[in-house]
């Protein structure tokens, strides 16, 4: 949205009481970030905590890929997932406000960016063709949608083989940038929900300060059992077949 210990916990703090400020709680789930508050998205110490690089890096998105920005809003990682992916790439810009739309329109325009397409979602639907992405990243979403295992399903069709899902939000609790603590929503419960969407969890990444990071692939839904079984610990390579 580092040189010493106590030097560390000086900056953080610094950072999650500015991000705090600069960030403003998002309505219910269910209900959208409204389009006159966009400017809020764009913090100028964003960069320092959500750290849009290395997000980048541990999806794979590499000069000529095609991904798609779930939830786009302001367009802040449409622009960088642009710039990375470069004039041999694309990147789908989706939200499901027009207003949100026009805004990106307006921006990948005023930067010189060419290879951004906007894309229309309506509520569980995305919008996006079957296997056309790469990699797919949602970012600070997840607490506004209604039927997260439907979109799941949804984006899960729109990876191409080996496409990479990647789900960015806020951890449980009041601290940081982001929603309140009644809006979040856990890690776990996007795991099992992504699950019973058919897709697997490949790996959880810690680097960001504020928020879980989940990386998912296409896979065969679980059993329920397996479902269960599973939670609380990494998920274990599938045996080859024979």
């Amino acid at each position: 949205m580092r040189t010493g210990f106590a030097s560390a916990v000086l900056v953080v703090a610094a950072v999650a009481a500015g991000a705090a400020q600069a960030v403003p709680p998002k309505a219910h789930e269910g209900r959208l970030f409204p389009p006159q508050d966009l400017g809020l998205l764009e913090a100028p110490d964003r960069d320092q905590w959500q750290r849009p690089q290395q997000i980048l890096d541990a999806l794979g998105i590499a000069d000529a890929s095609v991904v798609a920005d779930v939830g786009a809003g302001s367009g802040w990682f449409t622009v960088r997932l642009a710039r990375r992916v470069g004039p041999n790439g694309r990147v789908y810009a989706q939200d499901v406000q027009p207003e949100m739309l026009t805004a990106i329109t307006r921006r990948v325009q005023r930067e010189g960016l060419a290879n951004v397409v906007p894309v229309k979602g309506s509520g569980s639907r995305s919008g996006l063709d079957p296997a056309c992405c790469d990699a797919v990243l949602l970012v600070g979403v997840v607490h506004e949608i209604e039927d997260r295992v439907a979109l799941f399903g949804n984006l899960g069709r729109a990876l191409k083989p080996g496409g990479r899902l990647g789900v960015v939000d806020f951890r449980p609790g009041d601290s940081g940038p982001g929603p309140g603590a009644a809006e979040r929503v856990p890690a776990e419960t996007i795991e099992r929900e992504a699950t019973s969407a058919g897709l697997r969890l490949i790996r959880r990444e810690t680097f960001l300060p504020f928020q879980y990071f989940l990386i998912f692939g296409a896979g065969a839904p679980p059993t329920a059992a397996a479902t269960s079984g599973a939670r609380g610990r990494e998920p274990r390579p599938a045996a080859p077949r024979p």
